[in-house]
This record gives structure tokens, sequence and C-alpha cells, in this order.
């Protein structure tokens, strides 16, 4: 069974897959995810418990380059309060 954070790792990516390429996701789609994985009602405040596991993985993918999070197009290099969380862009 993988851990809660290794769930929080693949609902980002699986979720930022869905998305075009510049597209970005809020933390709490990746909480209503996985809390919908595990079989709760993801329109209940039930999501919300995963928060912890879900910033825990945010910050280690941004630590791993993984991911970019911004706030109203503005880079964040941690998270902070609202953030939105993109795939790392990376200039060459």
């Amino acid at each position: 069974m993988p851990a809660p954070s290794d769930d929080a790792r693949t609902a980002v990516l699986e979720l930022l897959d869905r998305r075009s390429d510049r597209a970005t996701i809020c933390p709490s789609e990746v909480a209503r995810a996985i809390a919908s994985k595990a079989g709760a009602d993801p329109t209940e405040q039930d999501w919300r418990a995963v928060m912890p596991v879900v910033h825990a993985a945010i910050d280690q993918m941004v630590d791993d380059g993984l991911i970019e999070l911004n706030w109203k197009g503005k880079s964040m290099p941690s998270r902070s309060g609202l953030d939105r969380i993109g795939r790392a862009h990376r200039e060459d």
C-alpha cells in the first residue's frame, strides 16, 4: 500500500497531466482526489484532513524541482498561504 505522501505526489502529477502545459492546479484539488479515491465524499469536508499530507508532498516536489508554485502569475519559492501548482519549466 502506498504511503499517503506517495498518493499525494501521484495525484499532483495525474492532475497536471490532464491539463495543458502551463495550466495549474489547486492543492485542494489534490486533497479532494485523494479523499475520493479513499471512498470519501469529495464534496464534503473530508478532504481537508488530507491537506497536511498534500502540503508535505508539495514541499518535497518543489525541492525536487518537479513542480513550481505561483499565485496570480507570480512565482513563489515555497508554499505560503494561497498558491497554485504547475509543472516546473526550466529555461535551457
